[in-house]
């Protein structure tokens, strides 16, 4: 963001970090022999020292509403940090201007995301804290200059107004959902500035008190009663939706249930047992669902998973470690759901220290000098791609998508760039960490969209949990009703409801949802019945499911100096630049001496064709140039890991990214529902947070939402038939297999949308024809096939103002018309079927109109 608020929110009582957390032993054993073949659940490590696990996601792309680079941080700070309170108003709005730290995952960087589409809360408070004033019995006397009393409210709405948007609200709209579920009648004017302090003040409420639910009427408390209505709206929506009341809390978990939808109630299955799936049973549990979640491993958390280490030699009887062997890193605390709930549970946060010595593939450490030179010209570098893309946006009509590698390339041989080869070796380094951050050699990269989701990164210090994530997971699953073992085969879905069919069994109910990894979608390992529709095929096979891979080692004692968190490595050959090029010290959060080295790009794909024997002596060899020139010993780990997330058949890779050919929109399409029965939840249905464990876990809560206004849906379809409006049904004979899908035949939406209201380059609106108020809802609809697929094939719909209809046509190409609706005026583009109440009662009105 460019500016805001000097307001702080009240800070509260912290946990305080233990510093030595006994690991907690899993209930299952995923580790393996190194001899053995692709991962089973289950098997035993057997008596051997190195073994190999499915390395879970790695989470840290984090993305959130604001374009915040991460806080900077001390390099003596200290060990652990306390779990934090409410997001801090200045780190949301600061953290954009602070210069990136290079040692963090990250991908963004200075003038690579243009930051107009947020606005500065501050420029426009004068009317915020007259509405907030009016709203808590305090009205600004016009002519008088404004009173103290008057400006402590201001800055109270600005701090509530940044807490908000750090949990993930637009800072001055209503959000997509909000718009989804009619929140209001009718959107702008008095009563929407009214609805958005009350639910700015009510998502403040929650975070500086997670441990008690937020009551409905504790908001009245400061709000003048004429505007319980809005009270009642928001507070209803920020639960359905897990903005508050959420989490793990004793006071959270015993909230009795919510009356069903219908009754009996209707049945969900999910399909994966990560944070997701997990998240997604709770908050359907307490909506009053019946839920069953089927799992393929033998235990939850899918990639995210705590393997305790321990010592096998008598000398070093009691050395014992947790190693999170997939997701470890909370990527900035300021509105991430699991810093709410590491609170709630009293988890401890260590935060990530920045210090990162960089080491020559001889032991000496890089010269300083060099170092930020080199650094330097790697982010101008990524300031020419920007602008390289830019200028294609603007002068190519449907725009051209290239390698993030070969522009990278291409602009560091034009302007001579690392032309040393000590040089050349730290540019490599800076490039493996970006293909850290992505999980795939740049190469496969997509120059246009590979950082779509930067302008929504969460602000704030980047956690480690001590003891291990698996905490998370075993709290979440703690009661739920899962299945293990049961690998799913099948899914069908129907007028009648859905069937899953496992290799054991079949399960049936009313609907599903899959949080199954990208990768296991993109191997076909689960059939459709019917097949999902082509968009959803296409967007699979667009994005990217990419690969990174780590060598856990538990040693005897702490030879590498455990006051840091990480230090690096560079490689003499390009090609195997991501080998061994991070380490990451674990010894202040896991309870023993661990050490972690990473394994990105291309050399995470070879890392998985040699044994696990071999990696580990490579390893070793190179931590003994590193630390022998300086008299240090490197002992024989006492156990190592190495992961083989490539083969796992449950994963089949590490996190999502956005390939070339790809962008956001994939991510969007991927969450869509199919006819209000199949819905898709994880990491890679996130377009804000992907590749992220915060990110998998809001898709859950996202989907358990959006399955509670599918049923509510269905329950006013059947008590009212007559005002069915159905574009797509379904037919299945007795088997549940699709005969046939039969179209509304009286009125055809693309019919209506060959007459629009307005139309310019790929888009096309029309209006609600039941008012022409400039604040009424329109319907836009987006062709993205010619950006695509070579032809206009694919369509998206959106809900925008009518009013922004025109501010649209004014701007020149689609490329800048799709980041301004979705910046600017916070509209996601969705498929038809995934427009909400507010988007099908709209289209009713549009059909309702041309019959006439």
């Amino acid at each position: 963001m460019d500016g805001g608020s000097e307001a702080q929110p009240p800070s509260l009582p912290h946990a305080e970090a233990a510093e030595q957390p006994s690991p907690v032993p899993m209930d299952q054993d995923e580790s393996r022999v190194a001899a053995a073949g692709p991962m089973e659940d289950g098997e035993a490590a057997a008596a051997a020292d190195v073994s190999e696990a499915a390395d879970p996601m790695e989470d840290g792309e984090a993305a959130e509403d604001s374009p915040a680079a991460p806080e900077p941080m001390e390099d003596d700070a200290p060990t652990s940090s306390p779990t934090p309170s409410a997001p801090s108003a200045t780190a949301a709005v600061d953290d954009s201007t602070i210069a990136r730290k290079r040692r963090r995952r990250k991908k963004q960087f200075p003038g690579m995301i243009p930051t107009a589409g947020v606005r500065v809360l501050r420029g426009s408070s004068s009317s915020s804290s007259h509405t907030a004033a009016h709203l808590s019995g305090v009205p600004r006397r016009r002519g008088r200059p404004p009173t103290s009393s008057s400006l402590r409210l201001a800055r109270e709405l600005d701090s509530e107004a940044l807490i908000a948007l750090a949990a993930g609200f637009p800072a001055d709209s209503l959000s997509e959902d909000e718009i989804a579920a009619a929140v209001l009648p009718r959107i702008g004017g008095a009563e929407q500035a009214n609805y958005l302090v009350v639910r700015n003040h009510i998502v403040a409420l929650w975070r500086s008190n997670p441990l008690s639910p937020v009551a409905a009427n504790a908001a009245l408390a400061s709000i003048r009663a004429e505007h319980a209505p809005l009270v009642a709206a928001a507070h209803s929506f920020l639960s359905e939706h897990a903005y508050i009341n959420f989490g793990l809390a004793p006071a959270v978990l015993s909230l009795p249930p919510q009356p069903p939808p219908t009754s009996p109630p209707p049945s969900v299955l999910i399909v994966g047992a990560g944070l997701a799936g997990l998240a997604a049973a709770r908050h359907l549990i307490a909506f009053g669902f019946k839920v069953a979640v089927i799992e393929g491993r033998l235990r939850p958390g899918g990639r995210v998973f705590t393997k305790t280490m321990r010592s096998s030699a008598a000398e070093y009887p009691d050395t014992v470690a947790a190693a999170d062997l997939g997701g470890s890193v909370l990527t900035g605390i300021n509105g991430n759901p699991l810093g709410v709930i590491a609170r709630q549970l009293g988890f401890p946060l260590h935060k990530v220290r920045d210090k990162c010595p960089l080491h020559l593939p001889d032991g000496r450490p890089v010269d300083p000098d060099m170092d930020a030179r080199v650094e330097a010209a790697f982010n101008q570098l990524l300031d020419k791609v920007c602008q390289l893309r830019q200028v294609i946006a603007e002068g190519v009509p449907h725009g051209v998508d290239l390698s993030l590698g070969m522009a990278l390339e291409a602009f560091r041989e034009a302007h001579g760039v690392a032309a040393e080869h000590e040089e050349r070796m730290l540019l490599d380094w800076h490039l493996a960490n970006l293909e850290y951050a992505n999980a795939a050699p740049l190469a496969d990269l997509s120059m246009a969209f590979w950082d779509q989701d930067d302008p929504y990164e969460m602000g704030g210090d980047h956690c480690f949990i001590p003891g291990g994530n698996s905490q998370f997971v075993r709290a979440f699953a703690d009661g739920i009703p899962i299945f293990y073992g049961q690998n799913v085969r099948r899914i069908q879905y129907g007028r009648d409801g859905v069937m899953v069919h496992t290799d054991k069994q079949a399960f049936r109910g009313d609907m599903v949802l899959c949080t199954v990894p990208l990768g296991v979608l993109k191997k076909g390992d689960i059939k459709f019945v019917p097949e999902l529709p082509a968009q959803k095929k296409e967007a699979i096979q667009r994005l990217g499911f990419g690969l990174l891979n780590k060598v856990v080692m538990l040693f005897p004692y702490d030879f590498w100096d455990g006051r840091i968190d990480t230090f690096g490595h560079l490689t003499e050959n390009s090609g195997q630049r991501g080998e061994f090029f991070l380490f990451y010290s674990y010894s202040s959060v896991s309870g023993g001496p661990l050490l972690i080295a990473l394994v990105a790009g291309e050399s995470a794909v070879k890392f998985e064709q040699v044994s696990p024997m071999e990696n580990v002596e490579k390893v070793l060899e190179t931590l003994r140039k590193i630390f022998s020139p300086k008299g240090i010993k490197v002992p024989n780990p006492l156990q190592a890991i190495c992961t083989r997330w490539g083969t796992d058949r449950f994963t089949y890779g590490s996190y999502s990214y956005v390939a070339i050919g790809a962008s956001g929109d994939d991510y969007d399409i991927l969450a869509e529902c199919v006819h209000d029965r199949v819905f898709f939840a994880g990491e890679a249905t996130n377009r804000r947070y992907p590749a992220t464990m915060h990110g998998a876990l809001l898709s859950g809560y996202r989907e358990a939402a959006n399955i509670l206004r599918a049923a509510r849906r269905r329950a006013k379809r059947v008590d009212s038939p007559e005002k069915m409006d159905i574009n797509v049904e379904v037919k299945v004979d007795v088997n549940g297999e699709v005969i046939d899908s039969v179209k509304d035949s009286n009125i055809d939406l693309d019919d209506l949308f060959r007459s629009p209201d307005a139309a310019f380059g790929g888009f096309s609106v029309l209006h609600d024809p039941s008012t022409s108020d400039p604040d009424s809802i329109s319907l836009l609809r987006v062709g993205i096939g010619a950006r695509k697929l070579g032809s206009v094939s694919l369509f998206l719909y959106g809900l925008i103002m009518r009013k922004h209809v025109a501010m649209l046509a004014a701007i020149e190409g689609d490329e800048r018309r799709l980041s301004t609706i979705y910046r600017d005026f916070g509209t996601k583009l969705v498929g038809l079927d995934s427009l909400g109440d507010a988007g099908e009662s709209l289209i009713s009105r549009i059909k309702a109109a041309a019959r006439k």
